[in-house]
């Protein structure tokens, strides 16, 4: 039998975790702007992918993953700093028209959209104890062993973080085709420097 509270515990869990604007928020927004909110929308869903995964080690105290990545931090913090720092920079630099539906040639790869922000998100280990804490605040737990009950509670984690995304890129689909060249232009020299801003915090915070 399904256990809804759960479930619903979980699709909350999940939004709270996508909601705080980060370097991932702010590339995600900038897509949904630049290339609509189909693309935008599935970036995010790359962030809901490895919020989900994160979820499943926490809920299933996997203690091996968990360790490896918390012991490995370091040098995991270090690529995703280096690949924020370049993917803010090709933020920064890039020339976009508004964007309309039918321009092929506005689009990016949404595969590519998809994995960047996956990696990106899968960059920050740190994730697994806010999981951790979550969890025990909501009294969440896979304690009992029951598969069904961990994979419940990873679907519930995966809905809401992509409930969320799905809102920003329906308003930010919206803006998009209100928004002037110029002014897109600034968006993506803007966004391009929080998300430079975020990618130097994290390398210097490293030192």
């Amino acid at each position: 039998m399904i256990d809804y509270i759960l479930f619903f515990k979980s699709l909350i869990i999940g939004v709270t975790i996508a909601v705080p604007v980060g370097p991932v928020g702010i590339l995600c927004i900038q897509r949904t702007l630049a290339y609509g909110k189909r693309t935008g929308f599935v970036s995010g869903l790359g962030a809901a992918t490895a919020d989900a995964l994160y979820g499943l080690v926490a809920v299933m105290g996997l203690t091996i993953v968990s360790d490896f990545l918390l012991d490995h931090q370091f040098w995991i913090q270090l690529w995703g700093g280096v690949f924020l720092f370049l993917l803010g920079w090709k933020t920064f630099t890039s020339q976009s028209a508004p964007f309309k539906t039918g321009e092929s040639s506005q689009t990016i790869s949404t595969l590519k959209g998809f994995l960047s922000v996956f990696l990106l998100t899968l960059t920050n280990p740190m994730t697994i104890l806010a999981f951790i804490a979550i969890f025990g605040v909501f009294r969440v737990t896979g304690s009992d062993g029951s598969i069904l009950s961990a994979l419940l509670v990873v679907v519930g984690v995966f809905c809401g973080s992509a409930l969320w995304w799905g809102t920003v890129a329906m308003v930010g689909g919206w803006l998009s085709s209100r928004i002037e060249s110029d002014s897109l232009t600034m968006i993506n020299r803007v966004a391009g420097i929080i998300i430079t801003i975020f990618s130097s915090y994290i390398l210097i915070d490293l030192i």
